[in-house]
């Protein structure tokens, strides 16, 4: 019975320990203290505390003394959501790299992946014109998702399913039309695509194969992920000389297909075309006020990023690059290349008469070790060295590097950036994978948007030429981009939402990259909150690694 007591006083004594010690656990996990909250909406900043717990918002205003396990002082700091990047690149490098050391140093917080090609799904004829030794471990896209989910990345990660990718798995590379059976197998990929969480389907119609699609078979994908709640994101068929042409094919998928569109990176390239978007915006405006739900983002420098063989008619790429190799070195097949770029027409968008000329194009990644000191070197440095035409290095750099050379190209002009960037429905993106000065996402001369275009939105354009508010550019890349997204509960502060959060004084945000020297990673995050984690702290990484990947709205169906 004495035994029995002490047993019974010990088990007491022990849950009042746990008891004492349950009382003492903070209240919350994390308190941002005393900082200038910008919440996304579009609402003025207004000073309060916010506290997060199990990587939620679980409360704003003035909080008093309430206890965390940790405390951010955000004194004289502004406190914002984390920024969402409307059209990254990252769906590779993620795998090699998941703290995505570029996008975190700027603020950004979550990735939306899959312009025209997406990196799932895939099946053979995709796997064998990429050319890897390596096979991944997935095929579909949900078998990627969870792939990266388990490795573990810093940031959110959503995707679209690409329209190409679609197209190259049933009919190939090949410039023709899909039969009916072929373009319902098309519609079964982007439908499978959605319901493993995919948030629309997407074009880049400047590139083959998607330059082969015809308008009806874009709008009988863009039906099928309309059927799952998606939206249409596109690369239009044409950024210059057939823009106002490229809209309206936009406008008539969102009109037939009843789908909301997202335009990237809206533009109007092409020196002859330099003063044209005020024209572009206002067919924007007309669409919209017609009912029709469009918006675009931008990343606002005034020289775009591209497969330097997207300078090459579209025919010539029919069947795919091997296909293109052969022709480049083909002489009679070369001198129609060459006549093609020379000649203007309106049948392709032909970037080699858009740019100023060959200085406006910059060597910015090779495949081919012997091309490396060209990186970060002009094209008419490469035909000087070469000793040949500038029409002829573009051509012979193709041959040499097995079509695998990126370039920045040189073709827009400022004011129809900063037009642009200004209109109430653009939001921001970056256009670029994920990089770092060092290790495997440091290879290359990147365009510098890599790592500083959302730090120069503010930089820039807030701070330095007043083109917008600090408020209306945080609300570019918070809340505007999440409601085009249907991230309900990101893109805001306030209770109950994932606790995405950046802090930084504005006054003290740097965008150092360059082209002439890029890999400079931006400066003035002081804490960069991932899901109430911090990936930044104190101006530092953190070898955290809490993104999560997202699913858009088909995904819930399918669990239903």
């Amino acid at each position: 019975m004495r035994l029995l007591t002490r047993l019974l006083s010990v088990a007491a004594f022990g849950l009042l320990g746990l008891g004492a010690r349950a009382a003492s656990a903070p209240s919350y996990d994390i308190v941002i203290r005393h900082g200038q909250v910008i919440d996304g909406t579009g609402a003025p900043g207004y000073r309060a505390d916010i506290a997060i717990r199990d990587g939620r918002i679980a409360a704003i205003g003035a909080l008093g003394d309430v206890d965390a396990a940790r405390v951010i002082d955000a004194h004289g700091m502004v406190v914002t959501p984390g920024f969402i990047d409307m059209l990254d690149q990252s769906g590779h490098a993620l795998l090699k790299d998941g703290h995505a050391q570029s996008k975190i140093f700027q603020g950004v917080t979550t990735l939306i992946t899959g312009e025209g090609e997406s990196v799932a799904p895939l099946n053979d004829n995709v796997l064998g014109e990429e050319g890897s030794d390596t096979r991944p471990a997935w095929r579909t896209l949900d078998e990627y998702l969870r792939h990266l989910q388990g490795q573990g990345i810093a940031v959110n990660f959503g995707t679209y399913v690409g329209a190409a990718t679609a197209r190259a798995m049933v009919i190939g590379y090949g410039d023709r039309q899909p039969t009916a059976g072929e373009l319902k197998q098309m519609q079964a990929i982007v439908a499978d695509a959605m319901r493993d969480g995919a948030f629309g389907v997407s074009t880049a119609l400047q590139y083959p194969p998607a330059t082969y699609s015809t308008t009806p078979e874009l709008i009988a994908l863009a039906k099928t992920a309309a059927s799952y709640g998606g939206i249409y994101a596109t690369h239009m068929r044409s950024e210059g000389d057939g823009e106002m042409a490229a809209l309206d094919e936009t406008f008539e998928i969102a009109r037939t297909a009843h789908i909301p569109v997202e335009i990237f990176h809206l533009k109007v390239a092409g020196h002859q075309n330099w003063g044209s978007m005020p024209k572009v915006i206002a067919r924007i405006d007309a669409a919209r006020a017609e009912g029709l739900d469009v918006g675009a983002d931008t990343y606002a420098y005034t020289a775009w990023g591209n497969d330097l063989a997207s300078f090459i008619p579209p025919w010539a790429h029919a069947g795919g690059n091997a296909k293109l190799l052969e022709r480049l070195q083909d002489p009679q097949a070369r001198a129609r290349i060459e006549k093609d770029m020379r000649t203007p027409s309106d049948a392709w968008s032909n970037d080699w008469l858009e740019v100023p000329g060959p200085h406006a194009v910059e060597i910015t990644s090779v495949k081919d070790p012997s091309l490396k000191p060209f990186e970060g070197k002009r094209l008419d440095d490469v035909a000087k060295a070469w000793n040949e035409a500038p029409i002829d290095a573009l051509l012979d750099i193709l041959v040499k590097d097995h079509a695998a050379t990126d370039v920045a190209v040189f073709g827009m002009a400022q004011p129809d950036v900063t037009l642009a960037l200004k209109q109430p429905w653009m939001a921001i993106c970056d256009d670029a994978s994920a990089q770092a000065p060092t290790g495997p996402l440091g290879q290359g001369h990147p365009h510098p948007r890599a790592y500083a275009a959302f730090a120069r939105i503010i930089t820039r354009y807030v701070r330095e030429e007043h083109a917008l508010t600090l408020v209306e550019a945080i609300h570019k890349m918070t809340a505007l981009p999440a409601r085009r997204m249907g991230l309900s509960q990101r893109g805001t502060l306030r209770k109950g939402m994932w606790a995405d959060i950046d802090v930084f004084d504005p006054a003290q945000l740097r965008a150092p990259a360059t082209f002439e020297h890029p890999k400079q990673l931006a400066q003035g995050m002081a804490y960069v909150l991932v899901n109430g984690v911090p990936v930044i702290a104190e101006g530092r990484m953190t070898p955290a690694l809490p993104g999560k990947v997202l699913r858009g709205p088909g995904f819930a169906k399918r669990r239903r």
